[in-house]
């Protein structure tokens, strides 16, 4: 990826200091809508050649990302050079849009992917012996634990929750980088904050969690771990925890129960599946980490419809599906942005319904 990044930025570069060397060279007679034009042939070639580019998902995004936030900075400030003298407001205009751009991006890798938001959120349900507040920590998703994952366990330990769930995605490593070390310092975080709740802390994994690596974060401390899908009578509540292969299986069929029902899964898609249950707890989507305003996000990697990808969805009545827009966010090939879409830390408080 880093070799087809370094020739898709070179090309691009070239690309764009030749479109600059036209406006130059040639003296169009509507120069305005010759640069009009050129921007959008620039948007148009370079957005498609990111996509039929040999890489994948998150590698496209990340090509289309240089392209809006690099690429696009040097067009715009070339042409705000070259008409600087013969069309100052054309040119001064440029680079407003430019500056734009780069306060954006700005925001999206250094503001918004820390700018945690305390979703507090309310169900009600007669099946309910007693009030139960619910902490969701979906996807870390770090490869540097450290002072903001910390502080995330704070908030939650804050909140006092009765039950804390977490939806996988605690570590995404290269291969070459699962050395013990960042495994031990997310132990450590979870270790020094002491997260405790009266009905126990569970954890699935994710499906940036290599076995046995995941479950070795979790040593010693007092969190269970769904190694098999199962149940669990908790006293008020039966919490159902998913393998992340079962979280992912679309016809998934899990049976009713005479408690509330919480399924605990890492990806939405089994809330497509026959599941007899009040409440279904899922992440991996981010939320889509990047959304366009008025459109949504881009991508979520996953089989249930877009508008499901966050909050909560009423699947049918009586049974709600729950998505974390997630603590961190994409590592590897993604570029690190959110935008439009900050990480989010669920406290969702059940209380009994006065029907």
């Amino acid at each position: 990826m880093i070799l087809l990044s370094a020739i898709f930025n070179l090309l691009l570069i070239l690309f764009v200091l030749g479109l600059l060397w036209l406006l130059k060279r040639w003296k169009f007679q509507y120069p305005i809508v010759m640069v009009l034009l050129c921007g959008v042939l620039l948007i148009v070639l370079s957005l498609t050649a990111a996509l039929v580019s040999p890489a994948v998902h998150f590698g496209q995004i990340q090509l289309m990302a240089w392209v809006i936030f690099f690429h696009c900075l040097i067009y715009l400030g070339g042409v705000a050079i070259l008409f600087f003298k013969s069309k100052p407001a054309f040119a001064i205009g440029s680079a407003g849009v430019g500056v734009c751009i780069l306060l954006i991006g700005l925001y999206a890798s250094l503001i918004e992917p820390r700018w945690l938001e305390n979703s507090h959120l309310t169900l009600s349900n007669a099946k309910l012996q007693e009030s139960i507040r619910v902490a969701v920590i979906a996807d870390l998703q770090t490869d540097n634990p450290g002072d903001y994952e910390e502080e995330v366990l704070n908030d939650v330990k804050r909140e006092e929750p009765d039950l804390i769930l977490l939806a996988g995605d605690y570590l995404q490593l290269r291969e070459q980088d699962r050395s013990p070390a960042a495994q031990e310092m997310l132990h450590d975080i979870f270790l020094r904050v002491g997260l405790n709740a009266p009905l126990g802390i569970y954890a699935v994994r994710g499906n940036v969690d290599p076995i046995p690596f995941w479950q070795e974060i979790f040593d010693g401390l007092p969190i269970m771990i769904f190694e098999t899908s199962s149940s669990l009578d908790l006293g008020p509540i039966v919490l159902t925890g998913l393998t992340l292969e079962d979280s992912e299986n679309i016809h998934l069929s899990i049976g009713g129960k005479e408690k509330f029902h919480i399924v605990l899964g890492h990806k939405p898609d089994f809330s497509l599946g026959e599941i007899e249950a009040d409440l279904l707890i899922a992440g991996h989507t981010h939320g889509g980490q990047f959304q366009i305003p008025f459109i949504g996000p881009i991508m979520t990697l996953s089989a249930v419809p877009r508008a499901w990808a966050s909050g909560m969805t009423t699947i049918s009545p009586g049974k709600i599906l729950l998505v974390s827009r997630g603590i961190g966010m994409e590592r590897g090939n993604a570029p690190r942005m959110r935008f439009n879409c900050r990480p989010e830390l669920v406290i969702l408080d059940l209380v009994l319904s006065e029907e």
